[in-house]
């Protein structure tokens, strides 16, 4: 059974899919804790679902690496197999991911390379273009630049706003994810192959 953290700063439904997921005996992994960078209204699904939760919240350490030191002690207590950011919306130091990697997954709402950083779904509205997507990729030391491991298109359509057209790439990000998640658990994705497209 593949030991899965998952680290969040909002609303957690990624987490919350993923955790739905793990009810089903036949799935071959099991989130064991769920970590947050800020008191993140996500952590109410690790409550729901009785997983141990953590927080570290940022603005109590004096630099981004002290923060990570305290994130990285945390996630490794629990001797995950798999560190899932899903909804994180802090860059991690490189501390932290050189520690993980490749043991360290991330999703984003946009057809990577296509569209990378904070503002996925805004930047490809900006962009005029007619269809954007969702990806799973594992985490480098760059803002999603790591290895592709899974990803899908989403069409754009005309009167899309911000937030609708994020509301229909969510859907695919968390198949995505619950995907990835088993394909990594049964050996048929392997992490240190990933490849990049």
């Amino acid at each position: 059974m593949l030991r899965v953290v998952v680290l969040i700063s909002g609303g957690g439904s990624n987490l919350r899919a993923l955790l739905e997921q793990c009810r089903d005996p036949e799935y071959p992994a099991h989130v064991v804790a769920v970590g947050a960078d800020r008191d993140a209204e996500g952590l109410a699904h690790a409550e729901v679902f009785g997983i141990p939760s953590f927080t570290v919240p940022f603005t109590s350490y004096s630099s981004r690496d002290e923060w990570g030191a305290e994130m990285l002690a945390s996630i490794t207590e629990w001797q995950p197999d798999l560190v899932v950011l899903s909804g994180l919306m802090r860059i991690l130091p490189p501390v932290v991911v050189d520690a993980l990697a490749p043991r360290l997954i991330n999703t984003h709402p946009a057809y990577l390379p296509e569209f990378p950083g904070a503002h996925g779904v805004r930047d490809a509205l900006a962009a005029g273009v007619t269809q954007t997507g969702a990806s799973v990729i594992v985490v480098d030391s760059g803002v999603d630049t790591g290895p592709v491991l899974a990803q899908e298109r989403v069409p754009v359509l005309p009167d899309d706003t911000e937030d609708r057209l994020h509301e229909r790439i969510k859907p695919v990000e968390r198949r995505l994810l619950i995907d990835v998640v088993r394909g990594i658990a049964d050996g048929s994705i392997e992490l240190g192959a990933a490849s990049t497209h």
